[in-house]
């Protein structure tokens, strides 16, 4: 399953944020503002910032993931938060010989639909190892029939024939990203990722995430989480109807971030 590390992150992010925001309101030089804040006082900026609504500030502070054991499909919803930047293992450049995949919860849980899964990503794994193995041997001729060396011609024959042969891989084929988010773009993937009504894989990744961003600044990520956490469901008749159940459980992280 998804394993979501925290690479790196700006040093001391709540009080670089502070900083950004104090200078907005303030005549001092940028060394006296820096200076000048003490771990009470960021926390009342950031507190501050979060009842204005005042999010530019929030920007300052980047946060780097590495996620693995997750989807092609994950990867297609993710890449849809535009504010970030996105560093993929590629299937053009990696040969995805015994590919690993995910396996939703539910297919797992039903062993007649595990069955077939099962089946589906072992045809899989056949269909793309003999697709390769054809177009690598009629590229690798075809470039030994131009002068090429054998072993050149096999090593820039492979990479243009799993170029092609990846189109048959499945959406549960598995990959690793490193992904960097701004704080202000993290809160917002937070409220959309976290809630109950997000596909399941992605409401896994973005909580490792969440709880990963508490644990270096619990102040500014205090209210974050799905739309309930900190006000009323936007859902309407779509609701999950488990407010009660999810503001506990994001009660519980924020605490345990704190131990």
């Amino acid at each position: 399953m998804a394993k979501v590390t925290l690479i790196t992150h700006t040093p001391d992010p709540e009080r670089t944020i502070a900083a950004a925001a104090k200078l907005c309101y303030s005549p001092a030089e940028i060394s006296d503002v820096m200076e000048k804040l003490t771990p009470e006082k960021t926390t009342d900026f950031i507190e501050m910032l979060s009842g204005l609504g005042h999010q530019s500030p929030v920007e300052h502070a980047v946060f780097t993931f590495g996620i693995e054991g997750v989807s092609r499909t994950l990867l297609a919803q993710i890449t849809r938060h535009r504010i970030a930047s996105y560093s993929v293992q590629s299937q053009r450049y990696v040969r995805e010989n015994d590919f690993q995949y995910v396996l939703p919860p539910q297919i797992e849980a039903d062993p007649e639909a595990k069955a077939e899964f099962l089946a589906a990503m072992e045809e899989s794994i056949e269909h793309y190892r003999r697709i390769t193995e054809i177009l690598k041997k009629k590229r690798t001729e075809e470039f030994m029939a131009e002068g090429m060396e054998p072993k050149a011609a096999a090593r820039k024959a492979e990479k243009i024939a799993i170029e092609d042969a990846r189109f048959v891989l499945p959406n549960a084929c598995d990959t690793k990203m490193i992904v960097t988010m701004n704080a202000r773009s993290l809160m917002n993937f937070f409220r959309l990722r976290c809630c109950n009504r997000a596909q399941w894989e992605i409401r896994d990744v973005a909580d490792q995430m969440l709880a990963l961003c508490l644990s270096v600044a619990p102040t500014l990520f205090g209210k974050s989480g799905p739309p309930c956490v900190a006000g009323v469901c936007p859902e309407g008749k779509m609701t999950c109807g488990l407010m009660t159940e999810v503001r506990e459980k994001y009660r519980r992280m924020k605490e345990e971030s704190h131990e």
